[in-house]
């Protein structure tokens, strides 16, 4: 029996701890190494909340800034049970809950200050637990993202964790433009504070634009013994540098990663999608859901400055009770540039096909929190254009609603490592519209099982949405065999995660 840990940020096995598609692949992943008889371990950090129903198992003691750090490990209960997967999670007063899903800090002023602090005293806890043998003997270490890259540098440099360079490790590219790059001295957060005493190679670990900086992403890629990224066509454009926004690539990190491919050790294998035991929403229940969700976060305290904008979307919505609009486009993302850059510079596009949806009684359902100045943008489209419902809120209900009655998925997305938005509405029948980007390539097929746009040049790419989105409707509206059949092909395909982790097996963790 091979025993495996993996270390995240996010773990969507257990509730409250998911912000991203992270958490999807780390609750995904171990159920089928479980089910090859396999053991796994997960472990998070507890983020001030997440301990509290579980059950202690050991203080872990440890060295930072030049004093004793003492944190606790949980084992928690997950949603599902599956054989041979434990849960943990570890507490310190200064893992503390974020600002984005209660997870991550935002730090406009100082980039990863909050987060870096809190996720070495993560790492270091972990690195701790591994020396102890709490998780038992392990053959394989999986990191994923900026997060718990400083393992390997732990690993690589500190002499209290060499025994880290037995175990394999293998390091998951979730993100490649989220970084976590934090100076190297004069700052609280910042590497020789926190770890006065380990004596590392700065030339290893910095980041070429910033170089008194280390990139936490690149240490990841530089240090592991298998890297990998979340789709095929994702590792091709991260090879190759990015020309922003006509082409997102490799993120100033092109030489690491093409080093790492010539090395043999980097991996483009695409993600799964659940299948089986799936949380489905009862039929016809969509506009219900939104004015329930309305309501509940109306009571929130946190949301009480946008109680104005709530109560404006709960009264667009109230007359689909009775009149529901005949078409309904719908985006389920985290407001980031990455999803949603093409609006926000061009909202005369999306004013435009809002135009499209207007005359066939249709509407553009949007839900997600995220980047302040995309919540902004969004809500004025909202007031400003009466068929576009901008559901400024977090909402499993509704999400899974917008899933299963949504006509058309709408996926813009600049640049997608992988997506699993366009997998969960192929899987409900419904037909994708997706920038050709990424993992986006790599699951939808034009005119078979849904549709994509590209361009060579920026206003090319829009000038493209705008015609597939004519294209889309006029299917829809006038060819409704060729709709149907597209229908079916979506909701017949399968990514599934057995295939993923028969990859896994062979080429990232060697066994």
């Amino acid at each position: 029996m091979n025993n495996f840990l993996f270390v995240a940020a996010e773990n969507d096995a257990i509730p409250e701890c998911k912000a991203g598609g992270m958490g999807d692949v780390v609750r995904d992943v171990p159920r089928q190494i479980s089910e090859r008889g396999d053991k796994v371990h997960v472990v998070v950090p507890a983020y001030s909340r997440l301990h509290v129903n579980g059950t202690f198992r050991t203080n872990l003691n440890f060295q930072l800034r030049g004093f004793t750090y003492t944190a606790e490990l949980y084992e928690v209960p997950p949603k599902k049970e599956f054989r041979n997967i434990t849960h943990y999670v570890i507490h310190h007063p200064e893992i503390e809950a974020g600002d984005i899903a209660h997870i991550y800090h935002n730090d406009p002023t100082e980039p990863f200050y909050t987060d870096a602090i809190k996720y070495f005293i993560f790492c270091t806890a972990v690195a701790e637990a591994i020396k102890q043998e709490v998780f038992g003997k392990l053959d394989v270490v999986h990191l994923h993202d900026w997060h718990t890259s400083l393992l390997l540098f732990l690993r690589r440099y500190h002499n209290s964790y060499s025994v880290l360079k037995e175990l394999r490790f293998v390091y998951s590219i979730h993100n490649l433009a989220i970084q976590g790059i934090r100076p190297f001295d004069d700052n609280y957060s910042s590497v020789t504070n926190w770890f006065p005493q380990v004596d590392y190679d700065a030339a290893e670990l910095l980041d070429y634009r910033y170089q008194d900086c280390i990139n936490l992403m690149a240490v990841g890629i530089r240090l592991a013994d298998a890297v990998h990224t979340v789709s095929p066509s994702y590792k091709e454009d991260i090879l190759l540098p990015s020309a922003p926004p006509e082409f997102i690539g490799g993120e100033g990190l092109e030489k690491d990663l093409q080093q790492a491919n010539n090395e043999g050790r980097l991996f483009g294998i695409l993600n799964g999608c659940n299948y089986k035991n799936i949380r489905r929403a009862k039929k016809r229940t969509i506009y219900r859901n939104i004015i329930k969700a309305i309501f509940l976060w109306l009571q929130e305290e946190s949301k009480k400055y946008k109680a104005h904008f709530l109560a404006h979307t709960g009264e667009k919505v109230v007359p689909f009770l009775v009149n529901p609009p005949e078409f309904i486009c719908a985006s389920v993302a985290r407001l980031t540039e990455q999803k949603f850059y093409f609006f926000k510079r061009s909202p005369e596009a999306l004013e435009e096909i809002l135009k499209k949806l207007e005359k066939i009684n249709g509407v553009f359902m949007l839900l997600g929190t995220g980047a302040p100045e995309y919540e902004k943008f969004l809500r004025q489209m909202s007031r400003e254009n009466k068929n576009f419902i901008f559901i400024n809120g977090q909402s499993e209900d509704v999400i899974d609603s917008i899933y299963f009655e949504s006509d058309l998925y709408f996926m813009p997305s600049l640049f997608e490592p992988c997506g699993i938005s366009q997998m969960l509405a192929m899987r409900n029948g419904h037909p994708v519209l997706v920038h050709n980007t990424g993992g986006l390539k790599d699951t939808v097929s034009h005119m078979k099982t849904g549709f994509k746009f590209d361009g060579d040049t920026y206003d090319e790419k829009i000038s493209n949405m705008l015609k597939s989105f004519d294209e889309v409707l006029d299917i829809f509206l006038n060819d409704k065999k060729t709709w149907s059949e597209i229908r079916a092909n979506a909701k017949k395909v399968r990514f599934t995660w057995e295939k993923s982790v028969d990859a896994y097996y062979k080429l990232l963790y060697a066994l």
